[in-house]
């Protein structure tokens, strides 16, 4: 009953004497009487009056979603079935089941994955009926899922969603990257709050566990790793040292600049050293909406925190120490994900997008000795166009339980043989009438003329003198008009 609110008792920080769990996303968790054995024999039949009436007060208390995790149900699951029955009967207008929503060991994993799917499934559910109702029952309707690819609305599922954001944008820096002519890219989101960055080189990364929010997700999701540095990340001093973030000013009030009398952050650094010039903004900013950036505002902050930290520097040198912290936080995001694991990225490009991420592209390849920076004409938006253009996907997973040995080998074969027929049939029932297999149309399917792309590449030329770097500007270059590889849909697993 208390398995997944315990957890495997973890100590990421070893020395904390008090440990604060975050909250669980299930209200109350019912312990059926039942148990199988490894070897699916029954030890305890389920009790399903019990089950019933303990279902039943809990749907009587409000509660509409129900999560079913039993301990060996990824391999023998008639019990799990047998209680999703009941819990349907009982009114319960969600049932996720843990052998549905990850068919593998370890009961904690499988609990939380099977929690989130029950937590976040009616909420996507109704987003999704809201969007169809908006655009029409014929509508074909897709959704990204955080695995990089795409899933038809009526197979949209909770688990699949907590990252599909930021799998948009890697794929949207592989494609629009390889598109341009470099195979090898990090991806670099800089947006208000925080980076996401990834590393492509030829072959999408993901990992089949992650921990969010304290919580572990067990479903396909890309390999990205997040950094609270952003535009509205906050410039902190302690008495000691500089800081910027983790905390962020948020869209209201947002930075000082915004004229709301929010924090000074990083944005508001830009500002300073004349990277952001008010004059290109439009006048919507302060109370009324109808000011320009504030720029007076963050000179008088920063030369009010210049007076506070009493060292003789300038608001500028001031403002200029922040934004090096922030390249520095971001760069090591990027080295976590690459040269800690081995990768020479010196002759990757960076292919840098959202809403900041230009503002600090050259900044970061700088500092790690990286010569091309990519900036793709849809930066500002490359993770709605990544969905644009990811494929049909579907995954298959069965646990199998035993040794490798090699007399298994042939019930292995036919083990995944009968998941990629499982996964091919998925794709096919998503596919549109016009490429379903045995139409002679979908043999040569008509492709719409893949869109013409303009990259803007900066090489830098690297220096050991960090005077020099922050005062040269990398050269802009034009490259050659390349044609994007249109992605369409994907018929293989």
């Amino acid at each position: 009953k208390d398995q997944l609110r315990i957890g495997y008792q973890n100590r990421p920080r070893l020395f904390v004497r008090r440990i604060d769990l975050p909250e669980p996303l299930y209200a109350e968790a019912i312990e059926a009487d039942e148990r199988l054995t490894a070897e699916g024999d029954v030890l305890t039949p389920l009790d399903t009056a019990a089950l019933t009436i303990a279902l039943r007060a809990a749907r009587a208390r409000g509660i509409t979603a129900c999560a079913i995790a039993f301990m060996h149900g990824y391999r023998y699951p008639a019990h799990e079935i047998a209680a999703g029955e009941i819990a349907r009967r009982c009114g319960f207008t969600q049932v996720s089941l843990s052998h549905l929503a990850s068919p593998l060991q370890k009961l904690v994993s499988r609990g939380h994955t099977t929690v989130v799917d029950a937590y976040l499934s009616p909420v996507l559910g109704r987003y999704v009926a809201q969007v169809r109702r908006g655009l029409g029952e014929a509508t074909r309707l897709q959704f990204m899922q955080s695995s990089g690819g795409l899933a038809d609305a009526t197979r949209f599922q909770g688990k699949d969603a907590v990252l599909s954001g930021p799998a948009g944008g890697v794929v949207g820096a592989a494609e629009s990257g390889r598109a341009a002519g470099f195979p090898k890219i990090i991806g670099f989101d800089m947006g208000g709050t925080s980076t996401d960055v990834c590393h492509f080189d030829g072959a999408y990364e993901r990992e089949q566990e992650t921990t969010v929010a304290g919580v572990r997700i067990r479903a396909p999701m890309m390999l990205i790793h997040t950094v609270a540095a952003g535009g509205g990340s906050i410039l902190n001093f302690d008495g000691i040292r500089m800081r910027v973030g983790p905390d962020s000013a948020g869209a209201n009030p947002g930075p000082r600049a915004y004229g709301r009398g929010g924090p000074l952050a990083v944005t508001d650094a830009n500002v300073m050293l004349g990277k952001l010039q008010p004059d290109f903004f439009p006048a919507i900013f302060g109370p009324g909406e109808t000011a320009p950036l504030d720029a007076a505002a963050v000179r008088a902050a920063f030369s009010d925190l210049a007076a506070r930290i009493g060292d003789g520097r300038a608001p500028e040198a001031l403002a200029e120490g922040f934004i090096r912290i922030a390249v520095e936080n971001m760069a090591n995001a990027v080295k976590r994900i690459s040269v800690a694991r081995g990768y020479d990225i010196t002759g990757y490009a960076l292919n840098a997008f959202g809403g900041a991420g230009g503002q600090h592209a050259c900044l970061v390849a700088d500092a790690l000795g990286m010569e091309t920076v990519l900036i793709h004409p849809f930066s500002g938006l490359l993770s709605a166009y990544g969905i644009g253009l990811a494929r049909l996907r579907a995954y298959r997973q069965r646990a199998i339980g035993r040794p490798l040995a090699k007399a298994d080998i042939p019930e292995l074969l036919k083990i995944a043989t009968e998941l990629r027929s499982a996964a091919i049939d998925e794709l096919a029932a998503q596919l549109p009438p016009d490429r379903e297999p045995g139409n002679p149309a979908a043999a040569s399917p008509s492709r719409p003329p893949s869109p013409r792309i303009f990259a803007m590449t900066a090489r830098t030329r690297r220096s050991t003198s960090p005077s020099a770097t922050r005062k040269r500007w990398p050269q802009i270059s034009s490259p050659p008009t390349h044609a994007a590889s249109g992605s369409g849909l994907n018929t293989a697993p």
